[in-house]
This record gives structure tokens, C-alpha cells and sequence, in this order.
């Protein structure tokens, strides 16, 4: 695949002309892109009638079938309908209002805002955070660098024009402990520096979002964190990967944002913020809360109804469900997957050729396990992940199935 000729070299550009078609042919091969019709726990009805145990949602607590949810949603629909066509800030239902307060009490005590993706968090707070707008994290007369961990996810990645409006961005590697230190010590005295990184890895890894909190809070600057793939799976009220590591509480100079469409079970993405000074003038500023629309009414009221279930302790329980499940799925794939042993229900098959993650992802296939083939960019180019999402809803049958079809063992179709 090649650009126009009068294309100007971008990352658009590069994305374009690195990709192979190896993702095309996993497409061709019906190896992803399922469409399911119905769903039980973990097996899915494909839309050709075959029946499958997917390893593919990041719905790692499995509660977007809880009955909390389900019963919320359908209330929620008689009550106010599907819709209202209007910026939460001209109108809003009160569960919208009763899910901030609650993840208000998670965070303890920060200030919440929801928003319809983790990527508009991004987009509506990082141009606020960088134009030093925000009462609690003033910024230097000079302004900000932006500091973008090269593995920070492409809903970052992808504001780095924008980005580039309030000041430079320099690239880091969260995997090398003295990539950040070193740029902060090398950097500009008169701009206050601001580190993206995410929390949990979406194909593998964890970042040291306490090393970084230091490094950045010891230069006088902020860091940023997007735990979208962390929140709900640990932390006694489901805070996350990152809260929990940074001490069970929200630095004064950390951002947390999260995704409600993960662990949490239903859909959005919200930020914690240090105060209710902030969130008004996120609220007033922030450019998706003021001309984008808002979450469907069934799904705030489902992310309600979840919100009371991280405070009443029934995700400390399903946590227990989940590691449990981790833990069977590393010990019966050898502790040699991406990700073994490491405290995230992502765990991935790298293998040095495409072909060679095509081959697997086939294998499981046939053995009626769905994963997540993934390529370049998402990978180093040349080289194939095989993604399983691990859940608290995973049989351990359907785990022992898809390590020994991972394994090359029994690939027939399974009954």
C-alpha cells in the first residue's frame, strides 16, 4: 500500500506504509472481526451459528452482565428513554450526577467528571492542563513539555499536534528507568514539565507510574496517567492499578484518568482531579463536554448501578475471581506468556513473524477460542501478539482449552 505522491511524510503516512496485510488476512479468515448474536458468561453465538469462548472483551470483571447493570439499563429506559440530545452541561439525568458522587468516593475524595470515552477525557483536559487553566496544577510563565511515553496509548498518541500547540512534546520509554529522569534533567528550566503514561499495558505491561510520579514530582511538574485497562481490578473499592501502586490515594501532582467500558462494565471514561475548582472549569472548558454529545441514558444509569457495586464490595470479590483465573491461565501456559506473573488480566503470545501469530491465532480458532490478533503498530513491526483477555467469568475448563490450543494441542473443533 503506498501514499499519494504529494502526501507530506507523517505518522499517518508511516502508520500507512509500515502495515502489512497481515491484519487484512486475519480479517479474510474470519480469525477476527466476529459478530456474535448472543452471549452466556464467557461462549458467544457467532452470527454462522457456531458457539465460541472468547478471550477478547476487556470486561475483565465480566459485570456488563451483571443483573445490577441489566436491571439499571432497563429502568432507566422506561424512566427517561434512550437519549437526550443535549451537552451534559445544558441538561443531564441524576444518575449521571449519583455515578460522580460515587466514583468521587472511590477516588477518595477527588473530583470526577464523566465523560463518553477515555480518549475525549484526553482531548478535553490536556489542552486545559497545558494552557495552565487548572487552579490545583498552575504552570510555569513559560509554559509546559509534554513528556509521551512511547508506549502510552494511540488515544494519546494521536494529540500530539494538539499538543504541540501549547508546547514542545519530547518521547520517553516508561521501560527504561532512566529515560525520564534524564529528559528532566536536560529539560527546559522554565516550563513546567507534564509525563503521559498509561497504567496497564493494553498488550502488555505495567508502568512504574509510582517511579515516574516521583521523578516528575521532584522536577516540579505533573503526571498523567490514562489506567484505562487497570481501573476496576484492584483496590478495595476497584480504584485500579495506578491509585493503588501511588499509595491508595491521589497525589497532588498526578491525574488519573479511566475508562467506565473496561473492568467497570459499562461505557465512558471519566478523570479524578484534586478539586471541585478544577472540575468546574473542566466542565466550562472542556471541548467534548461542551459540544459533544453525551452517554446514552441506559448507560449512565448501568455505570451507576456499577459504581454501587465497586462501594459494596461485590468487585473486592470478583477481583478474587479474576487473579484466580490469571494465576491458572500463567500456570497452565507456562508462566511463558507476555505478561506472566505481572498483576494485569492481559496476557499476550509474541511471536517473531505474523505468520507465525496467524498460525496460532488459527489453532485456537479451531478450537473455538477467540483472541485478538494484533500487528504493527500495535507491535513492534514484523513481529505477531496474540492477546488474551483473562475474566473473572472464564471457566477453568475454557482456560485449560485455550492453553492446550495455544499449545498446538487437541486444535479440532470442540463440541
Amino acid at each position: 500500500m503506498t501514499a499519494p505522491v504529494t502526501s507530506p511524510r507523517n505518522w499517518v503516512v508511516t502508520r500507512v506504509q509500515n502495515s502489512s496485510s497481515a491484519l487484512d488476512q486475519a480479517f479474510a479468515e474470519g480469525l477476527t472481526g466476529h459478530v456474535f448474536t448472543a452471549r452466556e458468561g464467557k461462549t458467544v453465538t457467532l452470527a454462522c451459528g457456531r458457539r465460541a469462548v472468547e478471550f477478547t472483551s476487556c470486561s475483565y470483571l465480566g459485570l456488563e452482565t451483571h443483573p445490577a447493570l441489566l436491571n439499571a439499563a432497563v429502568a432507566s429506559i422506561g424512566r427517561v428513554g434512550v437519549h437526550f440530545a443535549s451537552a451534559r452541561t445544558r441538561m443531564r439525568t441524576d444518575d449521571l450526577d449519583v455515578l460522580e458522587r460515587n466514583l468521587c468516593a472511590v477516588y477518595g475524595g477527588a473530583s470526577v467528571t464523566a465523560f463518553t470515552s477515555v480518549g475525549n477525557v484526553h482531548l478535553g483536559l490536556l489542552p486545559l492542563l497545558g494552557a495552565g487553566y487548572l487552579p490545583s496544577y498552575p504552570v510555569a510563565r513559560d509554559g509546559v513539555t509534554f513528556f509521551l511515553d512511547r508506549t502510552a496509548h494511540a488515544s494519546i498518541q494521536v494529540l500530539r499536534g494538539v499538543l504541540e500547540q501549547l508546547g514542545p512534546v519530547r518521547r520517553f520509554d516508561s521501560e527504561d528507568p532512566e529515560s525520564l529522569p534524564g529528559l528532566l534533567r536536560d529539560g527546559e528550566p522554565g516550563r513546567t514539565p507534564v509525563a503521559l503514561v498509561d497504567g496497564v499495558g493494553s498488550m502488555g505491561g505495567l508502568v512504574n507510574v509510582a517511579s515516574l510520579a516521583a521523578a516528575v514530582e521532584k522536577a516540579g511538574g505533573y503526571l498523567y496517567v490514562d489506567d484505562a485497562h487497570g481501573v476496576s481490578t484492584m483496590g478495595r473499592h476497584g480504584a485500579g492499578y495506578a491509585y493503588e501502586v501511588l499509595g491508595g490515594s491521589l497525589p497532588d501532582h498526578v491525574i488519573l484518568a479511566g475508562s467506565l467500558s473496561k473492568g467497570f462494565g459499562g461505557q465512558g471514561g471519566f478523570c479524578a482531579l484534586r478539586s471541585d475548582a478544577d472540575t468546574r472549569l473542566l466542565r466550562r472548558f472542556g471541548n467534548p463536554l461542551i459540544f459533544g454529545g453525551p452517554l446514552s441514558l441506559p448507560m449512565i444509569s448501568a455505570n451507576r448501578a456499577s459504581s454501587e457495586l465497586h462501594l459494596d464490595g461485590t468487585v473486592a470479590r470478583l477481583q478474587e475471581e479474576l487473579w484466580a483465573n490469571v494465576r491458572l491461565f500463567d500456570e497452565r501456559t507456562g508462566h511463558q506468556l507476555v505478561n506472566a506473573g505481572v498483576t494485569s488480566p492481559v496476557r499476550g503470545a509474541m511471536f517473531p513473524t505474523e505468520e507465525d501469530a496467524l498460525a496460532a491465532t488459527r489453532r485456537l480458532s479451531l478450537a473455538d477460542i477467540l483472541v485478538t490478533p494484533a500487528f504493527y503498530p500495535t507491535v513492534e513491526r514484523g513481529h505477531g501478539l496474540v492477546r488474551f483477555a483473562v475474566s473473572a467469568l472464564h471457566s477453568a475448563a475454557e482456560i485449560e482449552r485455550a492453553a492446550r490450543a495455544l499449545a498446538g494441542d487437541h486444535p479440532e473443533r470442540a463440541a
